[in-house]
């Protein structure tokens, strides 16, 4: 099912999620998470977004893979997930989000990760990140945290777009 996606201004997009249980309707989750990602054609959308506060995301990387045939078609569902380790090589990458819509901005950004998480049948995995799918898993990590993309740039630039933040809060 399609749910609303969570605009920015809204408190909810501030703060930390909490772990998702076995006994949370988790299956549902992601596939609500998965129908609305599809349908705004993002790239990926974490729970607190859909207005839960559950550490869950989802990761779809087909819009990319079909503009660009070095993409691979990635998608998954992300259940409790944690970043595990971190390369020291940066790169940077303009971001947009569902959230912040109109406003798109380069972050810099680890360019590999190591990750850990739980997957749709609740099993552990344990996998190595790097490219696009690193830095997608990293944008909705952060929604997890409470954190948004536009945090991580640089404080000229955020004040830059300042009015455009307002007009979303206010619209």
């Amino acid at each position: 099912m399609v749910v609303p996606i969570i605009i920015y201004g809204s408190p909810i997009l501030r703060k930390q999620s909490y772990s998702v249980s076995k006994s949370d309707n988790f299956q549902q989750l992601g596939q609500d998470l998965f129908d609305t990602v599809k349908k705004s054609g993002g790239i990926g959308l974490a729970a607190p977004q859909a207005g839960i506060l559950k550490r869950a995301f989802v990761i779809d990387t087909s819009p990319f893979s079909e503009d660009d045939q070095t993409v691979q078609s990635y998608e998954r569902f992300f259940i409790n997930p944690e970043i595990v380790c971190k390369s020291t090589t940066n790169c940077s990458f303009e971001e947009g989000c569902l959230s912040i819509p109109g406003i798109y901005e380069k972050v810099l950004r680890p360019e590999k990760i190591a990750v850990r998480y739980f997957d749709v049948n609740f099993e552990l995995v344990e996998e190595e990140m790097d490219g696009i799918k690193a830095r997608i898993f990293q944008h909705e990590f952060d929604h997890l945290e409470g954190i948004l993309f536009i945090d991580k740039i640089n404080p000229l630039k955020r004040k830059l777009l300042a009015r455009k933040l307002y007009q979303i809060v206010n619209s």
